[in-house]
């Protein structure tokens, strides 16, 4: 009589089938969704064209987020991605901050629609009207006014435009060129990867928001220096996770055997190796997502990004912090909306780890 227990299918198989499923998926998504990009570049410039340069800002990151969120709703369609961001298997708060970062979303593309007043009209005699639940305040301004008699509601749903716009750049061009010099290093080692690694482990020793503030003090205080600058700080983040994903999966048996079927260097960067190394730096995106958001209202608060009178989270907070007393909502509701944005996002990310992981699935 056989004393051993029968032989068990070994984890790892499984593992592989599920990641080949998931490359199968995720290399069609990715890919639509680079190309559904390139193709809206012409509406774009008549978008730029109609309504001018400044407004191109709202429309790209519209469009970019739109799409992202096609294309996990798309991965989402055989994975329960959907499911898993919302229903009990991660946490039930998910729904609430999920609705918080969609009204978010809502107020930035249509603050032109639904803000109540102009962001930097000024109202004499209405300077620091309580908001309308306290004596003294009218639903003329739900919010209340700040110093110079401008709405604050108005002012709050213009500003999450920079919010967004800083945020979706950055964890945009960090995801592109980070990727990219990331897959590069892993992929290719020798002296290419020490030449990317040192550069990278030179901007790694400087703290995010120190090496931005010595950006943007050499390039100017502007939004796109402070965007360019919370890029730059951020950068080695996706370059050392996407180089360590890419030493992991090269020796994958997939990998072996497409090269061995003759796939050239760039096809087998692109087709098996990168879609199996995109989870991880989406889920850290949405982290940095929320850092951008911390650092450009930071600048914006030491007068380094957007600049007065243009409605910025960070930039409010600065001009109100000497009625901090006096004042109480010209400081809290803006520092709200930061701190709403940032944990939506988070619990996002939370959530996106949770469905793309295999190994949290089958625990």
């Amino acid at each position: 009589m056989n004393q051993f227990p029968p032989e068990q299918p070994p984890l790892e198989a499984e593992g592989r089938a599920e990641m080949t499923a998931l490359a199968k998926g995720g290399r069609t998504n990715f890919f639509g969704f680079v190309l559904r990009l390139i193709a809206r570049i012409p509406f774009l410039y008549i978008a730029a064209n109609w309504y001018g340069p400044a407004e191109l800002g709202r429309f790209a990151s519209a469009l970019v987020l739109a799409e992202f969120a096609a294309m996990l709703a798309t991965m989402g369609e055989k994975r329960g991605l959907a499911q898993r961001l919302t229903d009990g298997e991660g946490p039930e708060s998910n729904i609430v901050y999920d609705g918080l970062l969609l009204s978010l979303i809502v107020s930035a593309v249509f603050a032109g629609v639904l803000a109540p007043h102009d962001p930097i009209q000024q109202f004499r005699g209405h300077g620091l009207q309580p908001p309308v639940w306290q004596e003294g305040g009218s639903w003329q301004f739900p919010l209340g006014t700040d110093a110079v008699g401008r709405d604050l509601l108005s002012r709050l749903m213009h500003g999450s435009r920079f919010s967004f716009y800083v945020g979706l750049s950055v964890i945009t061009f960090s995801l592109f060129f980070g990727v990219a010099l990331g897959l590069v290093a892993g992929y290719c080692r020798g002296w290419v990867d020490e030449i990317i690694m040192r550069v990278s482990d030179i901007l790694w020793a400087f703290p995010p928001l120190l090496l931005a503030l010595i950006v943007v003090a050499i390039l100017g205080p502007s939004l796109n220096n402070a965007m360019i600058a919370v890029t730059l700080a951020y950068l080695p983040e996706f370059i050392r996770l996407t180089r360590g994903q890419v030493l992991v999966v090269a020796g994958m048996p997939y990998v072996i055997a497409s090269r061995m079927a003759g796939a050239g260097p760039v096809r087998l960067m692109l087709t098996a190796i990168l879609p199996n190394c995109i989870a991880p730096v989406i889920v850290h995106a949405t982290l940095v997502f929320s850092y951008a958001v911390l650092a450009a209202a930071g600048l914006s608060f030491l007068g380094l990004a957007v600049q007065p009178p243009r409605p910025e989270w960070g930039s409010m907070l600065a001009e109100s912090r000497e009625f901090i007393f006096r004042a109480w909502w010209v400081v809290t509701f803006p520092g709200l909306a930061i701190l709403v944005m940032v944990l939506s996002v988070n619990f996002i990310g939370d959530g996106l780890r949770d469905a793309l992981d295999p190994r949290l699935r089958r625990s």
